[in-house]
C-alpha cells in the first residue's frame, strides 16, 4: 500500500466522525507520518478530542489522554517507582506518556514544571525516571490543545516547548450544512460513540515513514525553505524568528505531502502548503503585536511573497 492510499483510507474512516474538515485531517495525518507533534489552539467544543481519539482508533495505535490541571505533577505524566509491600521492592508504574498517540488536553492549564515533563519525550522520544532512560513507543505523537479565549489560571507555553510542535492548527467552526450533518449523524447512530474501525496497522505506518524518507528534495528547494525562514527573522515585527527546527519541520512535512500526492520528489507547492502552520507559532513578535492573532500569519505570508519560487518542472 502506498502512502497516498494509506492516507485516503484513514481520512475516509475518521470522516465518519469529523465532518467537513478534510484539509485539517490530511495535515494531521501528514504530521503522524513524520512523528510530528501538533498543537491545536481553538475554542472549546469543536471536536479536537474526538478527532485525536478517532484517528488513533483508525490507526490501530495505543491512545492515552492527559487532562492538564494546575495540580498535575510531572510524575502523573511519566510515572515513577512505587514500593510493592508484598514483593518488598520498588516497581515501575509507567505513566500515560507510554503510548503512541498522546492527547495533552488544555496543556496551558498545568504549571511550567509539569509542561516541561513532555519536553524530553517530544524531542528525544524517551523519558528519564530516577536517572534511568526509557524509550517511548514508535510512532510517538503528542497532540496538545489550548483554549485561546481563557487566560485566567493558565500558563503560556514557553518558546522552547512551542518549538517542538511541528504545526499549530485550528479546527474552526463547521459550515451550516456540515453542522446540520453532525446533528443528523448523531441522531441516526443513537449513541455518543463513533463507530470507527481500524484500517491500518503499525507495520503499514512504519512502511509509509520509510517511503517518505526516500522522497527527493532538490538543493534549490532546500534553499527556498531556508530563505523563507531567514526572511521571517529579518522582519521588523519579529523579535525572534523561526529556528532551524522550523526549517526541518517544513522539509519533513513537504516530503510527506509529496509522497501523499504519489510523487517521490518535492515541489514548491508542497512547501507552501505547510509554511504558515509550521512557522507562525515559532515567531516571537514585538510586544505591540503580542495580542494580534493575524500578525504572525502576515509575517509568513509576506516572506512567501518576497522570496522567488524556484523553477521546477513537474
Amino acid at each position: 500500500m502506498d502512502v497516498a492510499e494509506l492516507k485516503d483510507k484513514i481520512v475516509h474512516e475518521v470522516e465518519k466522525a469529523i465532518i467537513g474538515k478534510r484539509d485539517l485531517l490530511e495535515k494531521v495525518i501528514t504530521a503522524v507520518f513524520v512523528n510530528g507533534h501538533v498543537l491545536f489552539e481553538d475554542n472549546p467544543g469543536l471536536g479536537k478530542t474526538a478527532l485525536v481519539k478517532c484517528l488513533a482508533k483508525a490507526l490501530g495505535l495505543e491512545f492515552k489522554r492527559i487532562q492538564f490541571t494546575p495540580d498535575l505533577l510531572p510524575s502523573d505524566i511519566v510515572g515513577g517507582y512505587i514500593f510493592n509491600k508484598e514483593k518488598g521492592e520498588f516497581q515501575l508504574q509507567k505513566g500515560p506518556v507510554f503510548a503512541n498517540i498522546i492527547l495533552a488536553d488544555e496543556i496551558n492549564r498545568a504549571s511550567p514544571k509539569t509542561q516541561s515533563a513532555l519536553l524530553e519525550a517530544m524531542e528525544e522520544q524517551q523519558i528519564t525516571i530516577e536517572g534511568q532512560k526509557m524509550s517511548l513507543p514508535e510512532p510517538f505523537v503528542v497532540f496538545a490543545t489550548q483554549n485561546p479565549i481563557e487566560a485566567e489560571g493558565t500558563f503560556p507555553l514557553p518558546e522552547a516547548q512551542l518549538d517542538r510542535f511541528i504545526m499549530k492548527l485550528s479546527v474552526g467552526y463547521p459550515s451550516l450544512e456540515d453542522e446540520q450533518k453532525i446533528l443528523s449523524n448523531r441522531r441516526n447512530r443513537k449513541k455518543e460513540e463513533f463507530d470507527i474501525n481500524q484500517v491500518t496497522n503499525l507495520e503499514s505506518i512504519l512502511n509509509a515513514k520509510q517511503k517518505i524518507e526516500n522522497v527527493h528534495v532538490e538543493a534549490d528547494l532546500e534553499k527556498y525553505i531556508v530563505q523563507i525562514i531567514h526572511q521571517t527573522r529579518a522582519d521588523t515585527r519579529v523579535t525572534i524568528g523561526a529556528s532551524p527546527r522550523g526549517s526541518l519541520a517544513v522539509l519533513k512535512l513537504a516530503r510527506a505531502w509529496a509522497a501523499i500526492q504519489k510523487r517521490n520528489y518535492v515541489l514548491p507547492d508542497d512547501i507552501k502548503k505547510f509554511t504558515i502552520s509550521a512557522l507562525t507559532h515559532r515567531l516571537l513578535l514585538v510586544p505591540d503585536l503580542w495580542m494580534s492573532k493575524s500578525a504572525a500569519v502576515s509575517v509568513v505570508e509576506e516572506a512567501l511573497m518576497k522570496i522567488s519560487v524556484p523553477v521546477f518542472n513537474d
